[in-house]
């Protein structure tokens, strides 16, 4: 399976501060937003992925993260000339993708919360072993703001409503989507809608005609963070945070999950903390590394 990170856009909901860098850039709390969506396609034991992103930004992607060997991936870029919807990376990708089933995140979303690594492999399992594609939904207060799922006792996608004025549903989908092999197809099949864009609705309608769409419900303990907004942008900085913290943990550190998923070993993660002399992530690094060895 692989993964694709959509960096791409000109976030002008965060005007000024992203006049000059990509959103996915920006940093939350102690590390760059791109680290989130990574930590995710990792934690689901993927990779080879590939960031979609920018003219303008590419070269800022590459000197952050390289090709991806320092921490067991293979990393590819590619340029969005014009972002016209989200279910373009799936044309834009199609290379990349060859007849693999394959993972798209948003690279502004963030999740976080007990359980999450098991769901990740659940739709995993469901895409690779039954050729399903999977979703994700989160129940809010505001469905009318979302994109809304709704689904039978089983899992299983019955509707979807594009921010509907009187929602069936309050489980909005999330910016999160497994697919199976042929999604590049299906993705030219679409339609522009009203706006000019290549909705991830409508590719999602064509499994749905299928009966081929499941949803996975993230429970009340899992925290989903868009930070598409300078207010939710400022709040997702305070929960991660708090959580760091609280907890003495750092939330999608990109260089520990690396090693505890057996992409790099023990010497290389000493070789990536060394980067971060004087800080706390580069303290914490090197204190898992001193933990692993007990």
């Amino acid at each position: 399976m692989k993964g694709i990170v959509l960096a791409g856009g000109a976030g002008t909901r965060l005007y000024p501060i992203t006049k000059g860098i990509s959103k996915q850039l920006l940093p939350v709390y102690d590390k760059p937003m791109i680290y989130y969506p990574l930590s995710v396609l990792m934690l689901a034991g993927i990779r080879e992925i590939l960031i979609i992103t920018t003219k303008e930004d590419s070269a800022n992607y590459k000197r952050l993260l390289g090709n991806g060997d320092d921490l067991g991936l293979r990393l590819e870029f590619i340029v969005q000339e014009k972002p016209e919807g989200l279910a373009q990376a799936f044309i834009l990708g199609e290379k990349f993708i060859g007849n693999d089933p394959v993972v798209l995140i948003l690279g502004d979303n963030i999740f976080y919360g007990q359980g999450f690594t098991n769901s990740l492999l659940k739709a995993k399992t469901l895409v690779e072993n039954e050729s399903t594609a999977c979703i994700f939904g989160y129940e809010v207060a505001d469905p009318e703001r979302y994109g809304i799922a709704e689904t039978d006792s089983k899992g299983n996608v019955t509707g979807l409503e594009e921010k509907p004025e009187k929602p069936k549903s309050n489980l909005a989908i999330v910016g999160l989507y497994f697919y199976p092999p042929g999604v590049s197809d299906l993705a030219k099949k679409v339609k522009p809608s009203k706006r000019g864009e290549l909705e991830i609705t409508s590719l999602n309608e064509f499994y749905l005609d299928k009966a081929n769409l499941k949803l996975l419900k993230l429970g009340r303990g899992m925290a989903w963070l868009d930070t598409g907004t300078i207010d939710s942008l400022s709040e997702a900085t305070e929960y991660v945070k708090a959580v760091q913290k609280r907890q003495g943990q750092i939330i999608a550190c990109i260089e520990e999950i690396a090693f505890k998923q057996g992409f790099i070993d023990s010497e290389s993660l000493s070789r990536l903390a060394n980067n971060y002399r004087n800080t706390s992530y580069g303290d914490f690094l090197k204190n898992l590394i001193k933990k692993s060895k007990v």
